[in-house]
């Protein structure tokens, strides 16, 4: 007869719920480590991302931007009178001296305005010779009247003084002393009177030839005015330098004030940069700049800052201290780079690809076994083309990503491969 052994089946149940509870604590325990785990950080290749050292010493302020260089002198040949165009004789990029023909033009009008300023004037001209032979003539008749009047005085002044002596010997009558000395006294008035007439004829006839001579100045300023507007419809440059456009064609027809014709020096060049508007309220005029051509590089300084902002960017005009490489030309692309101040003693890194100067951004910094880069805020100073100055957050001798991590966004660790 078989006898049931209950203490073996109890004992083996009290095992199997012993084991079903420490697999439960495992799990739970398991479960909740794993929770607290901090994600795996991404990995991110070594080759893909810039690196750069905190350093300290000496960093330059600079602000880059590209340009043009520009003639200093460039002069626009308006049209000073009406005209067509009859011949375009040198077309752009052709070198011209001062007095070079460029462009003939034909006005009728102002051929015979010359013609009749040319007339005009020696008719003028010809009355001014006319009036002083009159003048002349009046003037002799009026000193012939006044000859006159002396003799006829000095006559009557004699016969006065004659009749009076002989009225006081007794010798004659005192009527006619008195006679002959009222008309010597006559005759000294009549006198006077046409000396002053000489004097105001004298006068007229200088009003007259004066206002004679205005006239013909006046013709020869008008003829001279009409010859140049003659000689305008020869277009010259007036300078030395090379053709750039000529914005008209045969047979056009032209007012006063339109342009014909540009030319510039391309001796005389400078550059013409576009800063960001975010970077040029450090600019100030005499600052140096170096200005690449492609060809060379040459130095210069800020002669003038435009205070206006077009397409988020500010023209700044640089003077070229040196000359210039073979092959520089008008419109030729450079770029510039401009030296705001020289900072001595100053903790700074190369620029990152995010964050703006004076701004505290996040930036990667490699940890001691170099292969982990750990997110650091990073306070930023004053920056430069390529550096910016560390106010906080890093010291000498860090190693930071320069690169832009704004993919890895979400995580403030990254692995680099």
């Amino acid at each position: 007869m078989d006898i049931p052994r209950t203490q073996a089946i109890k004992a083996r149940r009290i095992k199997r719920v012993l084991y079903v509870l420490i697999g439960l604590i495992l799990v739970s325990v398991t479960t909740v480590g794993l929770s607290r785990l901090k994600p795996a950080a991404p990995s991110v290749e070594r080759s893909t991302v810039w690196l750069d050292t905190v350093k300290r010493g000496p960093m330059k302020r600079e602000v880059h931007g590209m340009g043009t260089l520009v003639p200093l002198e460039i002069r626009w040949i308006p049209a000073t009178t009406n005209g067509r165009i009859e011949k375009i004789i040198f077309r752009p990029g052709v070198s011209v001296t001062p007095n070079t023909v460029l462009i003939e033009l034909s006005n009728p009008e102002v051929q015979q305005a010359a013609l009749d300023a040319e007339w005009q004037l020696k008719a003028a001209q010809a009355e001014l010779e006319s009036l002083k032979v009159r003048l002349e003539s009046q003037l002799l008749d009026q000193k012939a009247i006044l000859a006159q009047a002396e003799s006829s005085q000095r006559q009557d002044q004699l016969n006065a003084e004659k009749f009076g002596a002989l009225a006081k010997e007794g010798l004659g009558s005192e009527l006619n002393a008195k006679l002959s000395q009222a008309q010597s006294e006559g005759s000294a008035i009549r006198l006077e009177m046409e000396k002053q007439r000489m004097a105001i004829s004298s006068e007229s006839s200088k009003a007259q030839l004066a206002a004679q001579q205005a006239k013909v100045e006046q013709l020869q300023e008008l003829l001279k005015l009409k010859r140049i507007q003659v000689e305008s419809l020869h277009v010259r440059p007036g300078m030395e330098g090379v053709l750039q456009q000529v914005p008209v064609e045969v047979g056009q027809q032209v007012s006063p004030g339109a342009n014909l014709a540009r030319v510039a020096d391309p001796k005389q060049l400078k550059a013409e940069i576009k800063i960001p508007e975010t970077q040029a309220k450090d600019i100030l005029n005499g600052q140096k700049a170096m200005i690449d051509t492609r060809n060379g590089v040459v130095s210069g300084h800020v002669i003038r800052i435009d205070p206006a902002v077009q397409n988020g960017t500010v023209t700044v005009d640089v003077a070229l201290d040196e000359p210039l490489p073979k092959g520089a030309r008008p419109d030729l692309s450079v770029d510039g780079v401009i030296e705001l101040e020289h900072l001595d003693d100053v903790l700074f890194v190369g620029r990152p690809a995010f964050g703006q100067e004076k701004n505290v951004v996040g930036i990667f910094k490699l940890l001691e076994d170099g292969k982990t880069a750990q997110r650091t805020q990073v306070k930023l100073g004053r920056s430069s083309v390529n550096t910016i100055e560390i106010i906080d957050g890093l010291k000498i001798g860090d190693q930071v990503i320069l690169s832009d991590m704004s993919a890895w966004d979400a995580y403030d660790r990254v692995r680099l491969n």
